[in-house]
């Protein structure tokens, strides 16, 4: 108030001294301003007193709310120490948006914690089942202002009640430890809750589960029976299978339960039970309870087809193991004997009753190391669990086994998934060995193959050259080089061409090796290449498409057979004009001696005129020499007649004795000349047979004067025969000086003879003439002899002439 009293003043004191300062005239304008500016200075003095009174009340004001927020604040600590001092947490929320409000504190023991956000997070200290109830109470209580009370659990196994209320437009939530009374109605209540819970879990369960259940009352009736029940007693619904007290056991059945609950409260049994009209079995549970019994039936029906069926092939496999070479024994998790077959038995020497008592590994292994029947080690110890590794094992292990005895197992241990062990002993003994003589007669066969003169290419069925030797390459001039690659045939044929280009002939050999010949059948040619070479070549078809092609070089032979057959095509000329000469002198030479002969019997005769005891004696030795060379003469033509193929056989019966006898009267005189005796050895009643009595009674004339002349002076000779049953055997034997042995084989040839110690040697075709008529009639001779103890010569004619006999007549 002064100071506006003081600005008016002055300003009345500016006023009046402008006023005398101007004492012209004041005009209209400067009057304006000056009560412009007395209305500004009079408002500014006005508002300075207004503005000073209210500075007075606002002071006054706050005064007041000073004091009335220490009241407040006073009593909110009050409240707060009054929560914290009631172990209890209260929680309100205000208008959306706005941050709730947490007072006071839980003991340690709820494991509720301290700090607000991690509190308001009831997920983190709460049990699942415990946070949603919780959630959904708070929301109905700050939605619609729904009270509530509820227990809590903790995640550490306490209690919480919470209380939800609203109070002042605010929803409060007071959070306290349960104890005492409170707190075990409180884990009452969570116990049946989850009771409850659990209960309706389980019927749910059971409802939906295929296997039938039911709970029986005291007195035994049914009081609940799930679905699958029903549809096993065929009624509509549990409801109606118990109204009309459907069972699912027969009464046997029902009765084999009730006695076993009177030994003991969980019955366990399986038995048969009616479904559909159809025979199953049920694994049933059935159990005591205080209030009646609970069961439940497993349909085990294909469980016990299962079983039997696999009883049934477990036996199988115990037969089939049981005829196998292979040692196999089975050993459980327990690393105890499950089963074994024959063959373990056998090769390990164990007895059928100590492996049947199913004994441990450790055990089975003391009693083969007893038998001689392990590898003999220094530390068996340590052996024996490096062997037994092998159950920590998750892969197959391999072990060789070399026993005392020499033989060598090849052992492999088998994990089972399930655990346990299949142990297998492979007695490789032989295989080993014959691996081993493969090896060496592979080798043996490469180095034969490698130094054999025959070159040999083996293809494949795809042409390509699989194999080949040195030789081939040396052959064929081929780069060793080149065949290392396995060439096509294609390949080797422009190579080998440049020694002998026949295309035609290469074609049909390609044609062979490649497969494309549909007959693979072996074949062979020869090729006479450009320089001068002669090869032979054989293509032989092998298993799996495969060929093999041989090679030979035949021109030293080819050359030598060239000479051969011009050779022998010159001797056969030779030997054609021989027997054209011998045949031809002979017949010139008989007319002579037939008129020698028949010119010195009638100089012989005395009818003609008398002769000088010495002309007698020269007609005599004429005699004798034309006889002599009128036999040799006819056995040659005889011999020709043979090799000309134009002898004819006159067949008829052949009197044996008859026969005989003429021949010997033949040689009669040389046998009286030389003093030697002749012996038959003729069986009563020998008989005939068919034969040319001419031919047989020359071939014994000529074995018995081939036995004269190898006879020394007073010899003497054995002529026997006799009868078998498809043929007649004569033999003549001498007791002369016998046939070296290295003339033994060349004594049927013609021309061939030997002097006999003084005597000399004949023509030679005595023996020649007897084999060739014997074989005319089908049948054999052969010769015996020894030097110095004589020769036998043995003749063998059939009864029947054979098919050779009759054709050549």
């Amino acid at each position: 108030m002064l100071a506006a009293t003081a600005l008016t003043t002055t300003v009345l004191a500016v006023s009046s001294t402008g006023a005398e300062a101007a004492s012209g005239p004041i005009d209209a304008g400067r009057t304006a301003l000056v009560s412009a500016l007395l209305g500004v200075v009079a408002f500014a003095v006005l508002g300075v007193a207004v503005l000073q009174r209210a500075r007075a009340r606002a002071e006054n004001e706050n005064a007041v709310l000073r004091h009335q927020l220490a009241d407040s604040k006073a009593k909110a600590d009050r409240a707060e120490a009054l929560v914290d001092a009631d172990d209890q947490r209260m929680v309100a929320w205000g208008a959306p948006g706005e941050l709730p409000l947490v007072m006071g504190r839980l003991p340690r023991s709820c494991a509720a914690p301290e700090e607000r956000a991690a509190f308001l997070a009831f997920g983190t200290w709460l049990v699942p089942a415990a946070a949603s109830r919780l959630d959904a109470a708070l929301e109905s209580l700050r939605q619609r202002g729904e009270t509530f009370t509820i227990s809590l659990e903790t995640v550490n196994g306490s209690h919480v009640e919470a209380v939800g209320r609203t109070a002042g437009g605010r929803a409060v939530a007071r959070f306290r430890d349960l104890s005492g009374d409170r707190l075990a109605l409180a884990e009452l209540e969570t116990l049946h809750q989850r009771v409850s819970e659990d209960v309706e879990a389980m019927r749910v369960l059971l409802q939906a589960a295929p296997m039938p259940a039911w709970i029986r009352g005291p007195d035994g009736t049914l009081r609940w029976i799930n679905n699958a029940f029903a549809r096993a007693v065929e009624a509509r619904d549990p409801q109606d299978a118990a109204a009309r007290h459907l069972e699912l056991l027969d009464t046997a059945g029902r009765e084999a339960i009730r006695l076993g609950h009177a030994e003991k409260p969980v019955f366990e049994q399986r038995l048969p039970a009616i479904v559909a009209g159809a025979r199953r079995i049920f694994d049933v549970i059935d159990v005591v309870s205080e209030t009646g019994s609970a069961g439940i039936a497993t349909d085990a029906t294909e469980l016990e087809t299962v079983q039997s069926q696999m009883k049934r092939l477990v036996e199988f496999h115990a037969r089939t193991l049981d005829q196998l070479a292979t040692a196999v024994a089975v050993f459980g998790s327990d690393r105890r004997l499950r089963s074994y077959n024959a063959a373990f038995r056998s090769l390990f020497s164990l007895d059928a009753s100590f492996l049947d008592g199913q004994p441990d590994e450790s055990a089975v292994l003391e009693r083969m190391r007893a038998n001689r029947r392990l590898p003999e080690q220094a530390d068996f110890k340590s052996w024996r669990n490096d062997l037994l590794v092998a159950y920590q094992s998750l892969d197959a292990r391999e072990h060789w086994w070399h026993l005392p005895d020499g033989q060598t197992l090849r052992v492999l241990a088998n994990p089972h998934p399930q655990g346990g062990i299949t142990w297998i002993y492979e007695n490789v003994t032989e295989q080993l060995e014959l691996e081993s003589r493969y090896n060496a007669l592979s080798r043996v066969q490469g180095e034969t193959l490698d130094h054999l003169a025959e070159g040999v290419a083996v293809f494949g069925s795809d042409g390509r050259l699989r194999l080949d030797n040195p030789s081939f390459a040396r052959i064929w001039h081929l780069d060793q080089k080149f065949l290392s690659t396995h060439p096509h045939i294609g390949e080797i044929e422009r190579a080998c061409r440049r020694l002998h280009d026949a295309p035609e002939e290469w074609a049909r050999f390609t044609a062979r090796v490649a497969g494309m010949d549909e007959s693979r059948a072996p074949s062979h040619g020869r090729m006479e290449r450009s320089d001068g070479r002669v090869v032979d070549y054989a293509t032989v078809p092998l298993p799996g498409g495969q060929t093999m092609v041989t090679f030979i070089d035949v021109s030293d032979t080819v050359q030598v057979e060239r000479a051969l057959t011009d050779r022998n095509e010159a001797l056969e000329a030779a030997d054609g004009l021989k027997n054209a000469f011998i045949q031809h002198v002979s017949y010139e030479l008989r007319s002579p001696l037939t008129n020698i002969i028949g010119f010195t019997q009638l100089l012989s005769d005395v009818s003609i005129g008398p002769l000088t005891e010495k002309q007698q004696e020269y007609t005599g030795y004429i005699l004798s020499s034309s006889g002599s060379l009128l036999a040799i003469v006819n056995d040659i033509l005889d011999l020709a007649t043979v090799d000309a193929g134009i002898i004819a056989l006159d067949l008829g019966e052949v009197d044996v004795e008859r026969t005989i006898a003429a021949a010997i009267e033949g040689v009669r005189d040389r046998l009286q000349e030389a003093q030697i005796v002749l012996e038959t050895r003729i069986p009563d009643g020998i008989g005939s047979f068919v034969a040319d009595e001419k031919r047989v009674r020359q071939i014994l004339y000529n074995l018995l004067s081939n036995a004269v002349g190898f006879s020394t002076h007073g010899g003497s000779i054995v002529l026997t025969a006799r009868r078998a049953a498809d043929a007649v055997e004569f033999s003549v034997e001498d007791h002369g000086p016998g046939i070296p042995p290295e003339f033994l084989a060349s004594v049927f040839d013609r021309f061939e003879s030997r002097a006999a110690g003084s005597a000399r040697g004949g023509a030679g075709l005595g023996l020649a003439i007897v084999k060739s008529f014997v074989e005319l009639h089908g049948g054999t001779v052969g010769i015996r002899s020894e030097e110095g103890r004589g020769t036998a010569v043995s003749v063998r004619l059939p009864i029947r002439p054979t098919e050779l006999a009759v054709a050549a007549e």
